[in-house]
């Protein structure tokens, strides 16, 4: 039944996050290194939320159980604020990077788009997110015990699962609308991206409440990522286009007769 739980609650949190690595950045060896550097910047604003959060504990009254909650309130918040520093630094490292990699190719273009880049690095913050944020659950998972024996909810692992999911979804949203905003200056939509973080991390704090905190954020998921879909350039006609699997005519055609070299009298 351990093993059962495990594998399931896996593939619930990291199915999706999986097939996207799978289909769109592990057959191109750029989006690899982007991927894998988003991470890196990821736990670097880990390591800073930490370090604040443990200090800040120790030089307050331990026993004081009202204020250690809000000292964990302060750090979610600390965490979210770094995290969202930390993607406008990396914004700022591949931009950077895109217009070295433009100068030296040979059509003076760079092998891989800015949109391409926020969003594999969106999909990177949200990998490294959800293995710190569910590792220790799927680990407890595999047993021994039973959740809910003592009358708690015996929903942890699975609702923890799928809020993992969603946390993973929502970064790599959050990665394109926010590197579209920096590109664009558009300052109210990076405080929106920063303002709906902070909402969905205060809203864990309502669990075991799950009904409360599991369902906002699943809409705030689905009003994100039609967000990045339409900042993306989506567009209901490309759904269609891609869900009837037809491809346009090219208009541009070039007789093969044109191509040949003329005989020589």
């Amino acid at each position: 039944m351990g093993a059962a739980v495990f594998f399931g609650c896996a593939g619930i949190a990291f199915g999706p996050a999986f097939a996207l690595v799978l289909f769109t950045v592990a057959a191109e060896p750029l989006r690899v290194i982007v991927l894998v550097a988003g991470a890196f910047f990821w736990l670097v604003s880990l390591l800073l939320a930490s370090l604040i959060w443990f200090v800040s504990v120790h030089l307050s009254d331990r026993e004081d159980a009202k204020l250690q909650y809000g000292l964990l309130i302060f750090g979610a918040a600390v965490s979210v604020l770094l995290q969202e520093a930390f993607r406008f630094a990396y914004f700022k490292l591949l931009k950077k990077a895109d217009e070295g990699l433009a100068m030296i190719s040979e059509d003076g273009r760079s092998p891989i788009s800015l949109r391409q880049m926020a969003y594999v690095s969106g999909l990177s913050f949200g990998i490294i997110s959800g293995v710190f944020s569910v590792i220790n659950i799927l680990a407890d998972s595999i047993g021994p015990g039973v959740v809910g024996i003592h009358g708690d909810s015996p929903y942890y692992f699975i609702t923890s699962a799928f809020l993992t999911m969603a946390l993973v979804l929502l970064h790599t949203f959050w990665g394109v609308i926010f590197f579209d905003a920096c590109e664009k200056r558009r300052y109210w939509c990076l405080g929106l991206v920063v303002a709906s973080h902070l909402l969905t991390s205060g809203l864990t704090f309502l669990n075991p409440r799950y009904e409360a905190s599991l369902v906002p954020i699943f809409i705030i998921t689905l009003c994100t990522g039609l967000w990045a879909f339409v900042t993306a350039g989506g567009s209901f006609h490309n759904i269609l286009k891609c869900l009837s699997c037809k491809q346009e005519d090219d208009s541009r055609v070039m007789m093969y007769s044109a191509l040949q070299v003329p005989f020589e009298d």
